[in-house]
């Protein structure tokens, strides 16, 4: 019965997945301007923030499906 849900969780895990890309694709852009602006706070905050979401994004469907193969 649990199979039978609306959305489940792997879609969960990828709409979440697809969310961090778009943030992390944000925070890119971000970065990219404060380059061009010389802000050194937020161009080493948007970066370490492009790269902790793009980070999730790829380690959270990774370790999901080793969780299931694992089960």
């Amino acid at each position: 019965m649990s199979n039978l849900t609306f959305i489940g969780t792997e879609n969960w895990l990828g709409l979440l997945s697809m969310i961090l890309i778009t943030f992390c694709f944000y925070f890119s852009l971000t970065f990219f301007q404060y380059i061009k602006l010389g802000d050194e706070r937020l161009i080493k905050q948007s970066k370490l923030a492009a790269v902790y979401c793009l980070a999730l994004a790829l380690l959270i469907p990774a370790l999901y499906s080793l969780y299931i193969s694992m089960k």
